[in-house]
């Protein structure tokens, strides 16, 4: 076996101290931390379904695609290199090549009235609910049997949340779907059905579900899976139904390469499905110690009218200021989208400076990190979600 130099995000004490050594061949991962040993026998492993030798093609900011194995890509993962996994999507981007659609001219909020209404009746207590039972699988990697558990219980919620909430006027309009992956753990997509007979154009708003190996994931991105539901709730309790139709994912694998919205985004693609707008929520819960609450607007790699468009949404139905800020090369399940040439934007919970990195993808990603972990901050981006659903899905 061949020592592997990964870096992990810094809790405390010297660099020199918290560089762990992985040791990986065929299904056995060894890691040494600060003298240590965290084992990933065979047993461990069968929780599981990973093979660390597996060739897959990558695609870094660039550079031309690369085979890599599966370690060598969570070395690369751990490193902060940000890379679209494209072995099952090596032609996503030729699509973009084929819209036709042009640049989107979108018009300022002017539903007010309705959009606060609904924002009124949102809650901390269900994310709050949520969160704590979606942090408490053994782990949700996609590739693991618990992954596919927790994205089971995640789908038996959003149906349980419609079931509530959706009136029978309103449920026919409704479909909860899974689209199906190879590696087990399945993207969950529910959509609002629009009632215009003229504009079919997808308005998608994202998080993804899964987790780094063995983080409980609570900010990253279980922090934006629960934002974006207690959204849904919140508008199908109000009655909303759009005119565009509305789609709320929740995508599978996004820590393994973008490869469950790249999934989607090319089967949208070669439906020929129009895409109105895309916006992902990735991370939304936490406000650094010391620094101002503030929401985190993604410049780079995004659709600028869209942007543009965001901005305004925060400065009229949210209490808190943006900043603008970058995130670099896919860096969250929006790249996919944008690749296949579908207008899309990132909203974070702060600049990127300000922004989690120091817990996230380790055993510190949890809510009870207070004061720093934030349900109310969270709760502001529930607004957004709102907002855009509703102001983007009206003709």
């Amino acid at each position: 076996m061949r020592p592997i130099l990964l870096l992990l995000p810094i809790v405390g004490g010297s660099l020199a101290a918290t560089i762990p050594t992985f040791h990986g061949s065929g299904n056995t991962l060894q890691v040494v931390l600060n003298g240590q040993i965290i084992d990933f026998s065979p047993s461990e492993m069968e929780r599981f379904h990973l093979n660390l030798d597996e060739e897959r093609l990558v695609q870094m900011e660039g550079k031309e695609p690369v085979v890599m194995t599966e370690l060598e890509k969570m070395e690369a993962k751990a490193n902060g290199i940000k890379f679209f996994d494209i072995t099952d999507t090596p032609y996503l981007e030729a699509f973009s090549l084929l819209r036709t659609q042009g640049t989107i001219s979108y018009a300022s909020p002017r539903l007010y009235e309705q959009v606060t209404k609904v924002i009124e009746t949102l809650s901390t207590a269900g994310p709050r609910e949520n969160l704590e039972k979606f942090t408490s699988f053994y782990t949700r990697d996609y590739r693991s049997e618990t992954g596919k558990q927790s994205q089971q219980w995640l789908l038996s919620k959003v149906k349980q949340v419609t079931d509530e909430n959706a009136s029978p006027s309103l449920r026919p309009y409704i479909t909860i779907e899974e689209f199906e992956h190879t590696w087990g753990q399945n993207t969950i997509i529910a959509r609002i059905n629009g009632s215009s007979q003229t504009d079919n154009r997808i308005v998608i708003l994202g998080a993804h579900q899964d987790r780094h190996v063995r983080a409980p994931g609570a900010d990253d991105d279980g922090s934006g899976t629960v934002t974006i539901l207690e959204s849904y709730r919140s508008l199908l309790a109000s009655g909303f139904l759009p005119e565009r139709p509305v789609e709320f994912h929740w995508y599978s694998a996004e820590e393994g390469g973008l490869l469950g919205s790249q999934a989607v985004a090319q089967a949208y693609a070669k439906q020929g499905l129009e895409v109105y707008a895309m916006s992902q929520f990735d991370m939304t819960a936490w406000v650094r110690e010391g620094t101002n609450e503030e929401v985190g607007v993604i410049v780079d790699y995004v659709d600028g009218s869209l942007t543009d468009l965001n901005k305004k949404l925060v400065d009229t139905y949210l209490s808190i200021p943006y900043v603008e800020t970058k995130c670099g090369y896919a860096c969250s399940d929006h790249a996919s989208w944008s690749k296949a040439g579908y207008p899309s934007i990132f909203t974070i919970e702060s600049s990127f400076q300000n922004a989690n990195q120091n817990n996230i993808h380790s055993s510190r990603d949890r809510i009870d990190i207070s004061p720093e972990f934030s349900f109310d901050h969270m709760l502001e981006f529930s607004k957004l979600a709102v907002a855009f659903a509703m102001e983007l899905g009206t003709v």
